[in-house]
């Protein structure tokens, strides 16, 4: 199992040098870059947009910035500044380097775990990740295992009551639940407990409140719980359905094998079939969807439930990365998405293992 581990870490450097290189490739054809956003403010606001980038040289700069000879340039909205103005922008912002040349050199600073810094913030992007992704994990982690506290036990009484009342409207509520985003619930939830119009129960906004430094360490565990309440039930009744169809599934096409039936015929009682026999090899389909249901929820699924209740996780984080075209964020996000999503599936093939010893992943290589 050891050489099969650090075979699949040592697959991981080609894979994430694929990603950032399609990344880093899409990027240089999209529009509307750094460069073109400076230049659209500077028309509209010359002195203030060339004070952000001059810093003290901005009498000089703003005077470079004045319509010129009208030279032709790659970049929209530029007819009529100086040229040395636009290579001042492209320096300021890494462009004056051939685009391979700052591809490595992108790739030789990740290595180092140094993304840069952030276009507009001013603050490096490795910063920026640590700030965020408390909010993310808090959503992701929580989120994921609700659901699974909830699925794994609903499908697998679903399984044991096949056709029967029960396994009927429990279906009912998890088509409805499968058929709403999460987003519906959040303004359903925000309207029933928030303050909307009914009850006011929980916080609107933010993972804890103002005062969260003066409080104990009792408080702070409760102030945080209390916040996490309604975001966290927004992506758990949206979520739960997958899952629980997936459990459900997988245990009746375990529980008609023979092995099952032999069980049975040996006078076992049917708890022991069920979590002696079936759910071992019934539990394997669904740990495989463990790494992927956690990435779905930390990384994407949360992004409306953190823009709905206030949350500054990674998911907002990087769409505001992508309309603001800060590319040193969306990259470095994406690399330690990347690196967190191939982490997740290695560690999803150890728990094979742990869960069944018979898989033997070094005989397969």
């Amino acid at each position: 199992m050891l050489g099969y581990i650090l075979r699949r870490l040592l697959l991981m450097i080609p894979t994430l040098f694929g990603i950032l290189l399609i990344s880093f490739t899409i990027i240089q054809f999209v529009p509307g870059g750094p460069v073109e956003r400076m230049i659209a403010q500077l028309q509209g606001t010359s002195l203030e947009a060339t004070a952000r980038i001059g810093g003290g040289a901005s009498g000089d700069m703003a005077a470079q910035a004045q319509v010129s000879a009208g030279e032709q340039s790659l970049y929209r909205g530029s007819q009529g500044l100086d040229p040395e103005f636009i290579k001042e922008l492209e320096k300021q912002y890494g462009f004056d380097k051939p685009a391979p040349e700052r591809f490595f050199l992108m790739i030789k600073n990740y290595i180092t775990f140094d993304l840069g810094m952030s276009y507009y913030r001013d603050v490096s992007v490795i910063d920026l990740v640590l700030e965020k992704m408390p909010v993310s994990i808090s959503l992701g982690l929580w989120s994921t295992l609700i659901i699974y506290l909830i699925s794994i036990p609903l499908g697998i009484r679903k399984a044991v009551k096949d056709g029967q009342s029960f396994d009927v409207w429990t279906s009912g509520v998890i088509f409805v639940g499968y058929a709403i985003p999460s987003f519906l619930f959040a303004i359903l939830l925000i309207i029933l407990f928030a303050g909307g119009r009914y009850f006011d129960l929980f916080p609107l906004r933010g993972i804890v409140s103002d005062n969260w430094d003066e409080l104990s360490s009792f408080d702070k565990i409760k102030d945080y719980a209390w916040h996490m309440v309604l975001p966290t039930a927004a992506l758990v009744i949206s979520g739960f359905a997958s899952l629980t169809m997936l459990t459900k599934n997988s245990f009746l096409d375990e529980i008609n094998k023979h092995y099952v039936l032999t069980a049975r015929a040996k006078g076992l009682s049917e708890r022991t079939v069920l979590y002696g026999h079936v759910f071992r090899n019934a539990m394997l389909i669904v740990i495989a969807g463990f790494p992927s249901a956690f990435l779905s929820i930390f990384f994407t699924g949360s992004l409306l439930i953190e823009v709905i209740f206030s949350l500054d996780g990674l998911g907002l984080l990087g769409y505001e990365s992508i309309i603001n075209r800060d590319y040193p964020v969306v990259l470095g996000t994406l690399y330690i998405f990347a690196l967190i999503g191939l982490l997740a599936s290695l560690l999803r093939d150890v728990t094979y293992v742990l869960v069944d010893p018979r898989i033997d992943f070094e005989a397969r290589g």
